[in-house]
């Protein structure tokens, strides 16, 4: 009974550390569980509101950019050349500024487009001028796919609209749909078909080059996302309306159905043509001065 008593404090001490033991393994797996989506079938409800194909993934991980299928950057200098651009003076600046604002803020997000054409130059320009946003290293890592064919509008909209109305009916919390209704919108998208152009903006999340070498796109999504701010303002300039459109859980489908490589992901959809005779657009306001600027 002695003996048994001496060993009855160790032998606590030794149980308690195998119950934490097993309790904080038990809990690790439980996370690990969790943070995995699921892919069972028939599941959507169950699938993350952010679509993979959105995160940005500009860091290449040591064991990337160690792969002999990565290219590694010269170091060679570009040379520089004379830079002059115009320079007005202070009241023709403060006019210009003026004027700008004025176009730009005339626009608006317009799902009322008429299937009237469009000249495929006037399309080619505004994407020329996106094209000259300032990119990342300079790695220019955008890709537009410019849909006229009726039939490929149609299929894009069977695939947006499918997974809109899951985004509205499961994935929307019921505030966001709340706050969604005074705009009136819904999963129909009316215009994907109507607008003689959809231009899909694609994110190249690395480069190709001709010899297979995989190229890093720093800042893919950041720099693409200031090209569509690019073309937003080329299309007003034009006379042209769009409606930002985010299809989420949406790209994978559509890039195969675009035949799209594997380092292209959708990052925005835009319907593009003139506003119907009948379009109407919410009488919203925009912030004042005050409100989206700080003067140190």
């Amino acid at each position: 009974m002695a003996l048994i008593s001496v060993f009855t404090p160790v032998f606590v001490a030794v149980l308690c550390v195998v119950i934490v033991f097993f309790f904080r393994n038990y809990r690790r797996a439980e996370s690990s569980s969790q943070l995995k989506p699921s892919t069972a079938a028939g599941e959507s409800s169950s699938r993350p509101w952010v679509d993979e194909d959105l995160q940005d993934d500009t860091e290449i991980s040591t064991k990337d950019s160690e792969d002999n299928d990565w290219v590694v950057a010269g170091t060679e200098d570009l040379p520089h050349v004379p830079y002059t651009p115009p320079r007005y003076s202070e009241e023709e600046t403060l006019e210009r500024s003026q004027q700008f604002y004025k176009l730009l803020n005339q626009r608006r997000s317009v799902r009322f487009i008429s299937p009237e054409p469009v000249p495929r130059e006037v399309i080619e320009n505004v994407i020329l001028a996106a094209g000259t946003a300032p990119s990342g290293a300079h790695t220019e890592p955008w890709t537009f796919v410019v849909v006229a064919d009726a039939e490929t509008k149609h299929k894009i909209r069977e695939i947006v609209e499918q997974e809109e109305e899951v985004n509205y009916k499961q994935r929307m919390g019921d505030k966001w749909v709340h706050d969604l209704r005074r705009l009136r919108t819904n999963w129909v998208k009316e215009y994907l078909d109507t607008a003689p152009y959809l231009i899909l903006i694609f994110k190249q999340t690395y480069g190709i080059l001709p010899n297979g070498k995989k190229k890093t796109h720093y800042y893919n999504e950041i720099s693409v996302s200031i090209s569509c701010g690019l073309l937003l303002a080329a299309l007003q300039n034009v006379g042209l309306v769009t409606v930002t459109s985010t299809p989420l859980n949406c790209g994978p489908q559509l890039r195969v159905l675009l035949r799209r490589p594997v380092n292209e992901k959708l990052l925005m959809l835009l319907p593009v043509g003139y506003p119907a005779p009948d379009a109407t657009v919410p009488d919203l306001t925009r912030k004042d001065l005050s409100d989206i600027m700080v003067f140190v």
